[in-house]
C-alpha cells in the first residue's frame, strides 16, 4: 500500500489532506521516527508526542513565509520529515547527515538553530516585532514544552509579549515530563488545570472573562462548550498566570486530536494579540516502550525496535555513573554535601544520591541560573553544594558563577558533565567552552581528570579545598580503569608525569591524556622520545611541569575544548611570562562550530586522537 508520507515533499502538500488523512499520516511519521531512531538514537519520546501538533500547524500556515519556531528542537522530527528531508531522515544525527535539531543551513523551514530550552518565545517575539516594523503580515507560531516554560528566559519573554500585545500563537505542549520529571509551582498549576475537580465551579466565571475579551475569547468559549470530553475539562482560573500577563489562554486541548487542534489554531491565528494554546500530549505517543519510559527515551542511543531495549556498546561504567556513586560515598561521611540539578537527575547521575538523601537533592527544573544562584546561598548557609550540570547548559549561568559564587569565594563545586565534544547532538550540545569561561573567573579552580580514578580524586579534592571549583569530565565510558572506593586529595596545581621523554612534551588535559599516550607510542616508532604529562589542573597550572617541558624541543598541549582562551593558551602565557623560547603548539577545538557525528570521528577529523597528535608533532619538528 502506498504511504501518504511518500506524497509529502513540503508542508504545502498537507493542505490537500483531510483530517482523516492527516491522522493516518501521523501514524506513518511515527513509524518512520521509530525505525530510524532505533538505529541512530535520538530524542524519541518528545518527537513522537508532538506529531499531531506539527501537522496541524503546517497544514494551516504557509512555511517558510510564516514562521514556526521550536523550543529546544527535541520535538522537531516530524517537522524535518515533512519539510523535504524524508529521504535524508535515515542519516539523522550521523556524521555528514541531517542534524537532530532545527538547523537553518539545512532548510529554510528551520527558523533558528534551537538546542537550548526556553528561548523560543524570545525568538518569536523578535520576529513579531520585526514583522511590525516591516509592516508585513506573516504568521508566527512558537512551540514550547511545559518544562521549558519554567525557564527564566521564557518568563521574561512572556512578560514582554503581554506588554507589546503583538500577534503570536504560543503552543504550550504540556506533556508533564522534561528529561527528568518536571518540578516547580508552574507545573503544579498546569496539573491543576488538567485535573482539578473545582473546574465546574470556576468554569462559569472563566467563560465570562473570555467572552468579555472579545470575539476571539467568545470563539474559545464556544469551542470549549462543544468539544469532545477529552478536551472538555474547561478550568481556567481567574488568577491564571497567562491571563494576568495579557495573553489569552485556551482551555486544555487534546494534542493528539488533529481536528480539535486545527479548529482552535485557526481562531488563534486570526487573533490580533498573543494567544497561548494549552495542548496536552503524551510523551512517546504511539510507541509503548517510549510511553512507559519517557525519561530513557528522551535521548536514547540505538535500540531494539520491537522491544525498545537499548543496544549497549560497552559494559563499562560511564563517567556520569562514576561521579554519581562517588558523590553518594562522599555524602555518607559529610552531611553538609547537597546536590543541585536543573531538571536532569538521571542525565547528571544524581538519581542514586536523591534516593539515599532525598532532602539533600534539589531539582530546580530547567533553570540553570537559579541552580547556581541557589548554590551560592546554600554555601553561604554553611553547606557544600554540588551543581551537577552539562557543560553546554552551565554556559547559561555564567553571570551567577562570577557574581554569586566567585566574588564571594563561595564553596560551590561545579560537576561539569558532557565536557568536550558530545557527538551526535552537535554544536548546540558540545561542551567545549567550559575551560575557557571557567579559567577566566577569579577564585575559580578547574580540574580536568583524565580517567575514572582521577575523577573520584578530583571530586574528593573539590569538596575540601574551599571556594568555587569546577570538575569537568566527558560524556560516555571511561578508560576502563576500576574506580576507587574512596578519593584522595590532589595537591593543588600539581600534575603527574606518566612518561619521561626528551624530544617533545605532550601536556594532556582531561580525556586527551589517553590520546597523548597513544601518540607517544607512535612517535617512539619514529625515533621521537615523547614526555607525557597529565596536567590534572587547568587552573592553577603546574608551572614547574611547564618549566620541565620547556627543556624539550617542543611543547604540545592537547585539550577537548576550544583553543581560544583554553588551557593551551594558558600554557603559552606561562611560557611567555617565564621567558621560555621552546615552541608551543596548541591542539584543541578550532574557532568554529563543530558539526554532529560520532565523537571518535570528530576527534579524528580535528587531529585530537593519537594519530593526529603524532602527525602534529612530526610536522612541528620537521621529522
Amino acid at each position: 500500500m502506498n504511504r501518504i508520507l511518500d506524497t509529502i515533499s513540503s508542508p504545502s502538500d498537507l493542505k490537500s489532506l483531510n483530517d482523516r488523512e492527516l491522522k493516518a499520516l501521523a501514524g506513518e511519521i511515527r513509524e518512520k521516527i521509530i525505525s530510524t531512531t532505533s538505529k541512530t538514537g535520538g530524542h524519541v519520546a518528545s518527537s513522537l508526542g508532538a506529531v499531531e501538533i506539527i501537522l496541524a500547524v503546517h497544514s494551516l500556515i504557509d512555511s517558510p513565509t510564516d514562521r514556526f519556531v521550536f523550543d529546544v528542537g527535541h520535538q522537531a522530527y516530524a517537522h524535518k520529515i515533512i519539510t523535504g528531508r524524508l529521504d535524508a531522515f535515515d542519516t539523522l544525527r550521523t556524521y555528514g547527515g541531517i542534524s537532530g535539531f532545527p538547523k537553518p543551513a539545512e532548510s529554510p523551514h528551520d527558523v533558528h538553530p534551537s538546542g537550548h530550552a526556553s528561548d523560543s518565545l524570545s525568538i518569536a517575539l523578535g520576529l513579531a516585532k520585526a514583522r511590525e516594523l516591516r509592516n508585513s503580515d506573516e504568521k508566527i507560531v512558537a512551540l514550547i514544552g511545559d518544562a521549558s516554560l519554567s525557564g527564566g528566559m521564557a518568563f521574561e519573554a512572556l512578560n514582554t509579549i503581554g506588554q507589546l500585545q503583538l500577534p503570536i500563537v504560543i503552543i504550550l505542549n504540556d506533556n508533564e515530563m522534561s528529561i527528568s520529571r518536571n518540578v516547580g509551582a508552574l507545573v503544579r498549576h498546569l496539573g491543576a488545570v488538567r485535573s482539578s475537580a473545582r473546574y465546574r465551579q470556576a468554569r462559569d466565571s472563566s467563560q465570562e472573562k473570555l467572552e468579555e475579551s472579545g470575539s476571539i475569547g467568545k470563539a474559545f468559549v464556544a469551542f470549549g462548550r462543544s468539544a469532545k470530553d477529552s478536551i472538555k475539562q474547561f478550568f481556567v482560573p481567574e488568577s491564571m498566570l497567562f491571563e494576568q500577563l495579557g495573553i489569552l489562554c485556551t482551555p486544555p486541548i487534546d494534542g493528539h486530536d488533529i481536528t480539535a487542534l486545527k479548529d482552535i489554531l485557526r481562531t488563534a491565528l486570526d487573533a490580533d494579540g498573543p494567544v497561548l494554546m494549552h495542548v496536552v500530549t503524551k510523551k512517546g505517543a504511539g510507541y509503548a516502550p517510549a510511553e512507559d519510559d519517557p525519561v530513557r527515551f528522551h535521548g536514547v542511543g540505538p535500540f531494539n525496535e520491537s522491544t525498545g531495549a537499548s543496544i549497549k556498546k560497552s559494559a563499562s561504567p560511564t563517567y556520569t555513573d562514576i561521579f554519581g556513586k562517588a558523590l553518594v560515598r562522599e555524602a555518607r561521611v559529610d552531611e553538609h554535601i547537597v546536590a543541585i540539578t536543573a531538571g536532569m537527575r538521571t542525565g547528571t547521575g544524581v538519581e542514586e544520591f536523591g534516593r539515599e538523601f532525598p532532602d539533600r537533592l534539589i531539582d530546580v527544573g530547567i533553570a540553570e541560573e537559579n541552580a547556581v544562584g541557589m548554590a551560592a546561598g546554600l554555601a553561604l548557609g554553611g553547606l557544600k553544594p554540588v551543581v551537577a550540570v552539562y557543560s553546554t547548559f552551565l554556559q547559561r549561568a555564567f553571570d551567577q558563577m562570577v557574581v554569586d559564587c566567585a566574588l564571594s569565594n563561595s564553596n560551590v563545586v561545579f560537576a561539569i558533565d558532557r565536557a568536550g565534544l558530545v557527538g551526535n547532538d552537535g554544536p548546540t550540545h558540545h561542551g567545549v567552552f567550559d575551560m575557557a569561561y571557567c579559567r577566566m573567573i577569579p577564585n575559580m579552580r578547574v580540574l580536568a581528570p583524565s580517567d575514572e580514578e582521577e575523577l573520584v580524586h578530583a571530586l574528593h579534592t573539590a569538596l575540601r579545598i574551599g571556594g568555587p571549583v569546577a570538575v569537568r569530565y566527558p560524556r560516555g565510558c571511561g578508560a576502563g580503569m576500576a574506580a576507587p572506593q574512596s578519593g584522595s586529595m590532589l595537591p593543588e596545581g600539581v600534575s603527574r608525569t606518566l612518561r619521561e621523554g626528551s624530544d617533545v612534551a605532550l601536556l594532556g588535559f582531561g580525556d586527551r591524556v589517553g590520546a597523548a599516550l597513544v601518540a607517544a607510542d607512535l612517535l617512539e616508532q619514529r625515533g621521537i622520545d615523547a614526555r607525557v604529562v597529565d596536567m590534572r589542573w587547568v587552573k592553577p597550572l603546574d608551572a614547574e611541569a611547564i618549566a620541565e617541558a620547556a627543556q624539550t624541543r617542543l611543547i604540545l598541549t592537547i585539550e577537548n575544548g576550544v583553543i581560544a582562551g583554553g588551557a593551551g593558551e594558558a600554557v603559552l602565557m606561562t611560557c611567555a611570562q617565564q621567558g621560555f623560547t621552546t615552541p608551543v603548539v596548541t591542539l584543541g577545538i578550532p574557532d568554529e562550530f563543530v558539526a554532529h557525528g560520532s565523537t571518535d570521528k570528530l576527534l579524528n577529523d580535528l587531529g585530537l586522537d593519537g594519530v593526529g597528535i603524532c602527525s602534529a608533532v612530526i610536522e612541528a619538528l620537521g621529522a
